[in-house]
C-alpha cells in the first residue's frame, strides 16, 4: 500500500476553499434555526393564553418559522412511512392485501377526523406542556401528506421504472391544512399554537384584510426559501436517475447542492455515509433464494395465504362492528341515513371537479412536461400555488356569495379542488417528462400530430400518472371538503349542503358520536369508489400503458 504524503497545516489552510466557508455557514444556520423554534416546545400550555397570537407583521419571522419547522418534522415522518409502507406493500403479495386497503381508508379520513380522536391522547404524552399540542399539529400534517405520498411511490414502484421518478415532485406541500393543524377546536379544547395557521384564523375572525396581505407575502417567502433549500436541490439531484439525458437541454441545477458537492468539509463528514451506503450494494436482496417458490405460490394461493386472508377479513369485521356498535349507541338511523345523502351530495361536488381539473390541467401538464424550458418557469408558480391555503381565499369567496346573493352549495365547491387538483398536474408532467424521446422523435418523423399525437402517444404514456394523481386528488377532495363546505369572514358564515360541513359542525361541538359516523360514512364513500372504479382503471392502466 503506497503511504499517504503528510499534510501541513498550510495545505489544510488552502484546502479550505470558499465552498467550504459558504457550506459551513449554510449547515450552521439551518442547525441555529432548529434551536431557535424549537426553544419554547417545554413550556406549560398556560403560556399560550398568556400570549395570545398577535396580527402585529413582526411576529411573523417567529410563527414562519414554527411553522415551518413542524412541516420539516411532518415531512421526515411522511418520508420514513412512505419508504418502509409503500415499499412493503409493492414488494410483497401477502402484506399487499392488507396495506393497500388499509392505505384507502387512511386516505378517506379527513384531517379533522385525526385530529379530533387522537388530540387528547397527544396532549396527555407531555400533561400541561405546549409539546403535546406540537405533537398534535404535526400528526395532523403528517396524516395531510403521508397517504398520498405512500400511494404514489407504491405506484411508482409497480408501474414505472425507478429510473424514471421524479423524486422531488412527491415531496409538493399543501398549506391547506396548516390551519386546522396549528388552531385546534374540538369541543371545549382550544388551542392556538404560534404559527401561520393560527395567524391566519385569526386574520379571518377578526376581518383583517391587511393580515390576510401579509400572510400571503410571508407564505410566498417561505415557499420561496424552500424551494431553494429543499426541492430544488432534490430536483437536482433527482436528475441523475433520469433513464435519458435529451441534447441540448441543460440538466436542473441547485446552488445549494453544488455548495455541498464542492465542499471539501461536507465530503469528508459524509464519506463514512457513503462507504456504507456503496458497500449495502453489494448486499443480496432478502428472499433471493426463493424466487422459483414464490413464482408458484402465485400461481396458487397455499393454505397459509387462505388463512391470512381469513385473519385479515376478521379483523375487518370485528373492527366494522365496534365501529358500528358505537355510533348506534349515540345516533339513530334517521342520523345515518342523513350523513349517507350529505355523502352523496359531496360525492356530486367531487366528480364535478375532478373531471374539470382533468380537462384543465391535462393538456397543460403535457405542454408543460415535453418542454423542459417551460417547465422551469411554471413550476415554481405551480409549486406557490398548490402550497397557498385556501383559506386566504375565504374573504374573496364569502364577499362574493353574499353581495352577488349566489348559492353557496355551489360557489363554494371550488375551494375542495384549490388544494388538491395540483396531484393530477405533478403526474401527468412527471408522465410526459418520462415519454421517452426517441419515441416523441419518432412520431415526428412519422407526421403524427393533432388528435392522433395525444391518442398514440400522450395520452398512453401519462394515463398511469394522471389515474395515480386523480386517486390522490380524488380523496384529498374529500378530506377539503370539511373545510370548504363551511367558510366564515368574521361574522359571515356560509355553509353549503355536504358531508364535510356535516363533519366540521360535529368537530366543533365535540360530538363524537357523528364525528365518527360522518368519518365513517366518508371513508365507505371513498373505499367504495377506489375500489370500484379506481382500482380496476389502475390496473388497466398498469397493465397497458407501463413503459419498461
Amino acid at each position: 500500500m503506497r503511504p499517504a504524503p503528510p499534510i501541513s497545516v498550510q495545505q489544510w489552510t488552502r484546502a479550505l476553499s470558499r465552498w467550504d466557508v459558504l457550506a459551513v455557514l449554510l449547515v450552521l444556520s439551518i442547525l441555529i434555526f432548529f434551536a431557535e423554534a424549537s426553544r419554547n416546545l417545554l413550556q406549560p400550555t398556560a403560556e399560550l393564553q398568556r400570549t395570545p397570537i398577535s396580527l402585529e407583521p413582526t411576529h411573523l419571522p417567529e410563527y414562519a418559522a414554527r411553522t415551518t419547522l413542524r412541516m420539516l418534522l411532518a415531512l421526515g415522518l411522511s418520508l420514513v412511512f412512505t419508504f418502509t409502507y409503500a415499499t412493503l406493500a409493492a414488494k410483497s403479495k401477502r402484506a399487499e392485501v392488507l396495506l393497500v386497503p388499509l392505505l384507502d381508508i387512511l386516505q378517506s379520513v379527513p384531517i379533522l377526523g385525526f385530529v379530533s380522536v387522537t388530540v387528547v391522547f397527544f396532549m396527555s404524552l407531555a400533561p400541561g406542556r405546549v409539546l403535546g399540542a406540537e405533537f398534535a399539529a404535526i400528526f395532523a400534517i403528517f396524516t395531510s401528506q403521508a397517504w398520498n405520498m405512500a400511494f404514489s411511490f407504491y405506484q411508482s414502484l409497480r408501474t414505472v421504472p425507478t429510473e424514471l421518478v421524479e423524486v422531488s415532485r412527491t415531496f409538493r406541500l399543501s398549506g391547506f391544512f396548516v390551519v386546522a393543524s396549528e388552531a385546534i377546536n374540538v369541543g371545549d379544547t382550544t388551542i392556538m399554537l404560534p404559527g401561520m395557521g393560527s395567524y391566519i384564523a385569526l386574520a379571518i375572525e377578526q376581518r383583517s384584510l391587511a393580515a390576510v396581505g401579509w400572510a400571503i407575502g410571508t407564505m410566498l417567502v417561505v415557499i420561496l426559501i424552500y424551494d431553494q433549500l429543499l426541492f430544488r436541490p432534490l430536483v437536482a439531484w433527482a436528475d441523475r436517475f433520469r433513464f435519458e439525458q435529451e441534447v441540448g437541454v441543460a440538466p436542473p441545477k441547485s446552488w445549494v447542492l453544488s455548495t455541498l458537492r464542492r465542499s471539501g468539509v461536507v465530503a469528508t463528514l459524509i464519506r463514512p455515509l457513503s462507504v456504507a451506503w456503496q458497500r449495502s450494494f453489494q448486499m443480496p436482496p432478502l428472499g433471493a433464494g426463493s424466487k422459483l417458490a414464490r413464482a408458484r405460490s402465485q400461481e396458487r394461493p397455499s393454505w397459509s395465504d387462505r388463512g391470512w386472508t381469513a385473519l385479515i377479513v376478521t379483523i375487518a369485521a370485528l373492527a366494522l362492528w365496534q365501529v358500528g356498535r358505537f355510533i348506534l349507541a349515540g345516533v339513530s338511523l334517521t342520523d345515518v341515513g342523513k350523513a349517507v345523502l350529505l355523502g352523496l351530495a359531496t360525492l356530486t361536488r367531487v366528480i364535478v371537479l375532478i373531471s374539470l381539473a382533468s380537462l384543465i390541467w391535462v393538456p397543460i401538464g403535457v405542454w408543460v412536461g415535453t418542454r423542459p424550458r417551460a417547465a422551469r418557469i411554471f413550476q415554481p408558480v405551480a409549486q406557490f400555488l398548490a402550497a397557498f391555503p385556501a383559506n386566504l381565499l375565504f374573504p374573496v369567496v364569502v364577499s362574493a356569495i353574499v353581495v352577488l346573493k349566489l348559492n353557496p352549495d355551489i360557489w363554494l365547491s371550488p375551494l375542495m379542488i384549490l388544494g388538491t387538483q395540483w396531484y393530477i398536474l405533478f403526474n401527468v408532467i412527471a408522465g410526459a417528462t418520462a415519454i421517452p424521446s426517441e419515441l416523441r422523435d419518432c412520431g415526428t418523423n412519422l407526421g403524427v400530430c393533432g388528435w392522433l399525437w395525444w391518442r398514440k402517444i400522450a395520452l398512453p404514456a401519462v394515463f398511469p400518472y394522471y389515474v395515480t394523481g386523480a386517486i390522490t386528488a380524488s380523496g384529498g377532495s374529500w378530506n377539503a371538503s370539511i373545510v370548504a363546505e363551511v367558510a366564515s369572514w368574521g361574522d359571515e358564515r356560509l355553509q353549503a349542503y355536504g358531508l364535510g360541513a356535516y363533519i366540521a359542525q360535529a368537530t366543533e361541538a365535540g360530538d363524537f358520536h357523528r364525528i365518527v359516523l360522518g368519518i365513517a360514512v366518508m371513508s365507505l364513500f371513498v373505499v367504495v369508489i377506489n375500489r370500484t372504479f379506481w382500482r380496476p382503471l389502475y390496473r388497466y392502466a398498469e397493465r397497458k400503458f407501463r413503459l419498461g
